[in-house]
């Protein structure tokens, strides 16, 4: 039986591995709890805790990175997005150093922490910048792969994680995880669900399910890398569908469904339906998946936009 991890605790491990062959790549703490446990502990020269001081723990990152070292530092996604983004976007982006930031508690994941903690805009903000690459897994084996490859990719990678422990999406097969290239998991020909992030695919591949007992065919693409996006796979999926639904644990505006939009209105304009986050800030208690479901992401969200798109969804009914 597979165990559910979560894709931090993934990451944690993989980063470990990767630096015991490597002492280029270092672990930069904002105290976020647990990694001077098991990287320090280990690997006392290649970590540093700069404290809570976020801003000040991208310019580290930055000036390590100039000398030909390989930071990956860790904090929340809120505040990588946020109060450090300026350091990010001068100090890192705009220099194209091998920064990787790895940015837990993302979307809504810390859902008891509230507002300040959440993280709906991080993806509109990072993506925005030039050559950042954006990367956000679905599952803990995921995350380990693309934490691999993106270790030695030029320039600077955003990598988006969660909280708690998640169900595995691909379970115990092999798999091969290429950064920028979508992964198909479901096949169909009536609509297609683009999804990224751990809940948002759960929630595609529960949505294809009971589309599938409505006799509606929905193919479902894990988009793991928000930038730089696969153009040929969404292409491939507007010409052969009728329409495409985008889910993500972000706000609607600026995330994967901005994402998708814009590249699908200049290459091959479809209908996009967007499963986000309302543009609202959430207040109200719950978990993770019930502060989604209330802005307005769920199974049931999903499977009510794809069941708008388009005439093959539509003559199903009639």
């Amino acid at each position: 039986m597979t165990v559910a991890l979560s894709d931090r605790a993934a990451y944690r491990a993989t980063l470990l591995d990767l630096a015991r062959t490597d002492t280029r790549i270092w672990c930069l703490d904002s105290d976020m709890g647990g990694l001077e446990k098991q990287f320090q502990a280990e690997l006392p020269n290649q970590y540093v805790d700069v404290g809570i001081a976020e801003a000040n723990l991208m310019t580290v990152a930055a000036a390590l990175a100039s000398t030909g070292l390989l930071p990956f530092v860790n904090t929340m996604a809120a505040f990588a997005s946020a109060r450090a983004l300026e350091q990010v976007k001068l100090d890192i982006a705009y220099h194209g150093l091998p920064v990787r930031i790895a940015a837990t508690h993302a979307g809504f994941s810390a859902a008891h922490y509230g507002p300040t903690h959440h993280a709906q805009s991080d993806v509109a903000a990072m993506r925005a910048l030039p050559g950042l690459t954006v990367l956000a897994p679905a599952d803990p084996g995921e995350t380990a792969r693309l934490v691999a490859a993106a270790a030695y990719l030029p320039g600077p990678v955003y990598l988006r994680l969660g909280r708690d422990a998640i169900p595995p999406v691909y379970g115990d097969e092999q798999h091969e995880t290429t950064i920028g290239a979508a992964v198909p998991l479901r096949s169909g020909d009536d609509v297609t669900i683009v999804a990224s992030g751990a809940l948002p695919v759960r929630f595609a591949l529960d949505a294809a399910d009971e589309l599938a007992a409505l006799g509606i065919g929905a193919r479902v693409l894990n988009v793991h890398t928000i930038k730089p996006l696969d153009v040929p796979a969404l292409v491939a999926a507007a010409e052969q569908t009728a329409g495409v639904v985008t889910v993500e644990d972000h706000s609607v505006l600026g995330g994967l469904g901005g994402a998708v939009a814009e590249a699908l209105a200049q290459h091959r304009p479809t209908r996009v339906c967007r499963v986000g986050i309302a543009d609202t800030f959430c207040a109200r208690p719950g978990t993770h998946a019930e502060q989604l479901a209330a802005a307005g992401v769920s199974t049931a969200h999903v499977v009510s936009a794809a069941l708008t798109l388009g005439p093959l969804c539509t003559s199903i009914w009639d």
